[in-house]
């Protein structure tokens, strides 16, 4: 069964390699012209350089690529970068970031943004930024540990701003309007960029400001009235009742997005140059781009009413996010080295809400009881980050290189997650006849956690030039981290209105949250390596070989320990000792690759083959008692494959540039009580410990990744030029669970085509474009598992109608879309 897929793999590798020693096609070879595929730029080694003479993996796409193929944010950016994925989840939540399939999670929300770093400039800041005024975007596959640090399992992605011009006044006005095939409303976007100089070559500011309304397509036809009065399950089948209990909202998964940042540049010499930076974002969502089509039981009323582009939870979820970063990079020249300082300070706020009431029916606990039960949550969260780096990087023209530095990275956070049972407690006192009292509030469950994390790290690179060909570099990141946690847990609605303890009459009144703060503490110490050389077989062809590791930080779980004096029987909400805190985890790679150009620097092909290494996976988990979510480590796991990158110019009008990227990642290792279903004593027996066994497939990412693009460029009306542009970008399946175990599934591969002309003249262009060409409907990730598909609970239980089949549901691609933008730009 697997020989064609090995052959397909053989057969790939040999193709990379054969094809930098062969000739490429006739019609390149034929080529006479003087065009020359651009020069990127780069500075994710730390000095300046471009993306052919580079040693490493990296793609860096600039403003004529994201313009060209439409890319916005995140998401779009993965789809051409071989090696990475960006699971989509509709920005509500957010998405996790996945480099050569090193993912352990399944695909709910959020549960995997760690083995990535995200940088802006200089400064990581984990956001998925809006692509406006944009330099370029650049990504670093593979462990990044020593220069990057933390978080650098799998690479690092860095947003580039445009710089402060000092000699020059600028700016640019764009607009955009577009309609999605599944949308009521018409989407827009528009901003503008302002630059000039207020001592000239000296001090300067840039300006941006842009503003998106994307409309939404999915509705929202199953909400619930009034909580707590309205039947959130009623007789489906007769509309006076649906009519009486629920509302409908058209496109509720909607976005506003205002992006802007500011930068003051101060350059008095040649030696000195410092820019003071401050970005902020604000998203607000209405709802998640979830569907439940196929994700209910077919003996669920509803399975038969929810449409492909239909939800049916029962609130509507929005969220609001807001990310902000104040940031001073300084440069100094010393003469024998470069002095680089970054300072910043950034600040995450996030406050949304969740249909819940699943999740509580799902317990057992009588919830099903109430006919008019339903919940909702609300959950915040904050953080306040400080990062320091400073690092010299010589500048002397001798065969030794080096780089100096250390860095300083601290993290407080807060999260605040309630639960809200409207109603309930009045039925309780009323059919259960409790003795308790009303909770006004309606707060069932109350949850805070405190985090704060301090990192510290010294890092180094020494590079020795052996000959004008070969180069060999060594570096090395000694890191110290402390993590210290206090949490803690309340029902007050359980202990304000249910009896729980036979002869209990201490029962609360009011609004009281009654809970006493929990620490838990971790510290961990250690280093990394990097090893990497290589060889410039001539000026067009490069080969590399790099031997790196990264880390991602260990910590405390947000969940009380448990108490020891407790009774065997007691109810309680807590971990275990083996279940408070969680290692860090660590990644070995090894990689051999080359850079080339070829016909005169009209044709590149660049390739990558690595196999990585992972030790104790952080994987999402949950406790014995309470089902809490927790982290816990997961053993080994190893990913290997190829990924290949290539650019033409094949003739004056026509470029074009693919890529292509095979991964095989599984566990190396069994993983014990990964979902919570054995009892944790780690032993291989029948009571449910093994959820996953070595050779699984990771889930997460396609094994086969391709993007496409092709320009055709003339000229039209007295000189205009004209910009045609054809793009396709196209995955295989992708797996929700490790091994598809634990109720998984397989999510079908799907390619999705993108077509744009452009006419400009000097300063304006015009742009009509269509994205997601043929309307493909695709599923990207999945909420929970297909395990939640079936009824809350057991037949003899009284569920009032109630079905536990909302839960689990499916994102979806964004559908086509249809619009015409414009910029100008002028110079004053």
């Amino acid at each position: 069964m697997n020989k064609p897929q090995r052959f397909f793999q053989y057969s790939a590798i040999g193709l990379a390699i054969s094809s930098v020693f062969s000739t490429p096609s006739v019609a390149l070879a034929q080529n006479s012209s003087d065009n020359q595929i651009e020069t990127i730029e780069i500075t994710a080694t730390r000095r300046s350089g471009t993306v052919q003479d580079a040693p490493l993996n990296i793609t860096a796409l600039t403003p004529d690529t994201l313009a060209e193929q439409n890319i916005a944010d995140l998401e779009d950016v993965a789809r051409w970068v071989p090696g990475l994925t960006v699971i989509d989840q509709g920005g509500r939540n957010t998405s996790p970031i996945v480099v050569r399939g090193l993912n352990t999670n399944n695909l709910g929300p959020g549960p995997e943004g760690g083995t990535v770093a995200t940088y802006v400039g200089e400064i990581p800041l984990l956001v998925n930024m809006r692509l406006n005024d944009i330099e370029r975007v650049e990504v670093l596959i593979g462990p990044q540990g020593t220069l990057y640090g933390a978080g650098t399992l799998g690479g690092a992605i860095r947003y580039i701003s445009k710089q402060v011009e000092l000699d020059l006044t600028e700016g640019q006005i764009s607009g955009d309007l577009f309609s999605l095939s599944q949308s009521d409303s018409l989407g827009g976007e528009g901003g503008f960029v302002f630059n000039t100089p207020l001592i000239n070559d000296e001090l300067g500011i840039r300006v941006s400001l842009n503003k998106l309304h994307n409309p939404g397509f999915i509705d929202y036809n199953y909400l619930v009235k009034e909580s707590g009065v309205s039947l959130a399950d009623p007789d489906w089948s007769n509309p006076a009742e649906v009519e009486q209990n629920i509302y409908q909202k058209k496109d509720l998964n909607s976005e506003d997005t205002l992006t802007t940042k500011m930068a003051l540049r101060w350059m008095p010499n040649e030696n000195l140059d410092a820019t003071l930076s401050y970005f902020y974002q604000k998203q607000e969502f209405g709802a998640r781009s979830i569907v439940h089509n196929d994700a209910l039981a077919v003996n669920n009323p509803l399975s038969e009413l929810v449409g492909e582009y239909e939800s049916a939870y029962r609130y509507e979820e929005p969220r609001e996010v807001e990310d902000s970063l104040l940031s001073l990079e300084i440069k100094a020249d010393l003469g024998f080295a470069d002095l680089v300082s970054a300072t910043g300070k950034s600040e995450h706020e996030g406050d949304g809400s969740r249909d819940q009431s699943d999740l509580l029916i799902g317990l057992g606990f009588g919830y099903e009881e109430f006919p008019a039960f339903s919940s909702y949550s609300r959950d915040t969260e904050q953080a306040d980050i400080f990062t320091q780096e400073v690092r010299l990087v010589s500048t002397n023209d001798s065969a030794l290189s080096w780089i100096a530095g250390a860095y300083y990275y601290k993290v407080d956070s807060s999260e605040i997650s309630e639960e809200f049972t409207p109603g309930f407690d009045e039925f309780a006192l009323n059919d259960w006849q409790t003795g308790g009292n009303l909770r006004p509030d309606s707060l069932e469950y109350y949850s805070v956690t405190y985090i704060q994390s301090t990192e510290k790290a010294l890092f180094g690179e020494l590079s020795y030039q052996f000959s004008a060909k070969f180069d060999v570099t060594l570096g090395v990141r000694f890191y110290q981290y402390d993590v210290a946690v206090q949490s803690a847990v309340d029902f007050p609605l359980l202990y304000t209105s249910i009896d729980i303890e036979d002869g209990a009459d201490d029962f609360r009144s009011g609004d009281e949250i009654l809970f006493d703060l929990v620490d838990v503490a971790d510290e961990d110490e250690g280093s990394l390596l990097k090893l990497n050389a290589s060889y410039q077989f001539s000026d067009d062809v490069l080969a590399y070989a790099t031997i790196s590791e990264g880390f991602r930080i260990g910590g405390a779980n947000s969940v009380g320990a448990c108490d020891p004096n407790a009774a065997n029987d007691a109810q309680q909400v807590c971990a275990l000792p083996f279940e408070q805190t969680y290692a860090a985890d660590t990644t070995v790679n090894y990689e051999l690759g080359f850079k080339s150009a070829w016909l005169r620097n009209k044709f590149h092909f660049n390739g990558a083959l690595f196999n990585v290494d992972w030790k104790d996976a952080q994987v999402a988990g949950s406790t014995q008692n309470g089902l809490q979510p927790i982290t816990r480590n997961a053993g080994t796991a190893n990913a290997k494959g190829i990924e290949i990158s290539t650019r033409a110019i094949m003739t004056d009008a026509l470029t074009a540039y693919a890529t292509y990227a095979f991964t095989q990642a599984e566990l190396t290792k069994d993983v014990l009580g990964l979902f919570g279903n054995g009892d944790g004593d780690g032993a291989a027996d029948n009571d449910g410990d093994i959820d996953a066994l070595s050779g699984d497939r990771l889930p997460g990412s396609a094994e086969h990744q391709l993007s496409f693009g092709i320009k055709y460029s003339t000229e039209v009306w007295d000189g205009k030029s004209l910009d045609i542009v054809y793009g396709l970008t196209s995955q295989s399946d992708v797996i929700t669970q490790i091994g598809n175990r634990e109720s998984g599934e397989s999510l079908g591969g799907y390619s999705l085509s993108n077509i744009s002309a452009s006419i400009a003249e000097n300063s304006w262009t015009a742009t009509f474009y269509v994205s997601n060409l043929f309307d493909k409907y695709a599923y990207t990730s999945a909420r929970t598992n297909k395990g939640n598909i079936g009824l809350a609970t057991a037949p003899d239980v009284n569920t009032n109608g109630f079905e536990i089949s909302r839960s689990y549901g499916h994102y979806l691609a964004t559908p086509r879309k249809v619009g015409v933008k414009f910029s100008y730009d002028f110079e004053l």
